[in-house]
């Protein structure tokens, strides 16, 4: 009997909490949509002046994308490695980090995959990949490493450090193509990767693991910092570091240590690209992924939903964005000109949303 009574209280304690978290999941996906709502209503007035037809345009970029299985399979493409490297932003952020840097890390995690692939083609994928792996999440974490450590002795701020590294990994990465891996009939770009060196594809698209791998990370991002003693460290520390330290929390490791594995995390985007995307290593291969998934992980404020759904909808706005260039003559810089819009208005976190969401549920909802 004892037993029983001692269970029903934690059932029904249970329920709360799931309720709350219901709520919060609701105010999440209510907020993003209105943002992203305002931000498609200002880009329709850019197309009226411009005298295109802004329902026409917005059909022909959802029918394009979400409107067949083909559509919807290049979205993922075109998500996966910005998920990621959002993640990798995220990530340190939680500790006032400011890593502007994944997209030098992301050529450096595909550097490094790339000497995986050349040097033991002979191994089975069994072997091969996980090396891979392991070898791009240690380029990412290597060029992270300098600037997490100048941080945590306080000699230089991390987003100076990083965005000066930037330009520096692109041209690592074109010595080695153009010194001793490029192929024998292009100098830019590598020889294919065999087959061993490829990740595997799902349903005959080209999504590939590692949008699995993406996911996988999302859900272990938030369980940590939700549910163990380390993100609730990192938590403090990000909150008061002056006050953690007097705690005795190590905030130098974590500072250095949190910063390596959001460089891990970017390493491990740039292998997916050069395994799985293009199946080779090209010189400046990236179109700016890494710089979109800090835009993305600012976007949602470093939440793991945020981050699932802007990266959806960026995903979405670039794939049909090459259509809208067909179908309505528009050229591909109004994209930005959307992504732009997006940002300003989730920037300025619309009044009217937040005064609605806070008198139906009773309080703002939290980034």
């Amino acid at each position: 009997m004892s037993r029983t009574n001692a269970i029903i209280p934690s059932l029904t304690q249970g329920k709360p909490r799931l309720a709350a978290f219901g709520q919060r999941f609701l105010n999440g996906v209510i907020r993003y949509t209105l943002m992203i709502l305002l931000a498609l209503l200002l880009f329709g007035a850019i197309l009226l002046i411009s005298g295109r037809n802004p329902l026409h345009s917005y059909r022909d970029m959802l029918t394009s994308t979400l409107g067949s299985a083909y559509g919807f399979s290049e979205v993922l493409v075109a998500m996966t490695p910005m998920l990621i490297t959002a993640l990798a932003v995220a990530l340190p952020s939680r500790l006032i980090l400011i890593n502007v840097g994944v997209e030098g890390q992301l050529y450096m995690g595909a550097c490094f995959a790339t000497w995986g692939a050349l040097t033991f083609r002979d191994w089975p994928a069994w072997c091969l990949l996980p090396l891979m792996v392991l070898l791009g999440m240690a380029g990412g974490a290597l060029w992270a490493f300098m600037p997490g450590y100048l941080r945590a002795r306080g000699i230089v701020n991390e987003t100076i450090t990083t965005l000066l590294l930037n330009s520096v990994a692109p041209k690592v990465v074109s010595f080695f193509i153009f010194g001793f891996w490029h192929s024998p009939m292009d100098t830019d770009k590598t020889a294919s990767f065999v087959p061993a060196a490829r990740l595997p594809t799902f349903f005959g698209t080209r999504v590939d693991l590692s949008l699995a791998i993406a996911l996988v990370l999302l859900a272990l991002f938030w369980w940590v910092m939700k549910s163990t003693r380390w993100g609730l460290e990192m938590r403090a520390i990000g909150g008061n570091p002056q006050a953690a330290r007097r705690n005795g929390l190590p905030v130098s490791t974590y500072l250095v240590v949190v910063m390596c594995i959001g460089g891990a995390i970017a390493g491990l985007a740039g292998m997916a690209q050069v395994s799985g995307y293009y199946g080779l290593l090209l010189n400046n291969f990236s179109r700016g992924t890494g710089y979109m998934g800090f835009l993305i992980s600012w976007l949602s404020f470093g939440d793991p939903l945020g981050i699932l759904l802007t990266s959806f909808v960026v995903a979405v706005i670039f794939t049909g964005g090459n259509l809208l260039q067909l179908t309505q003559g528009l050229p591909f810089a109004v994209i930005n000109i959307l992504l732009a819009f997006t940002l300003f208005v989730v920037l300025a976190r619309p009044t009217q949303a937040v005064i609605a969401l806070k008198g139906a549920y009773g309080s703002e909802p939290k980034p």
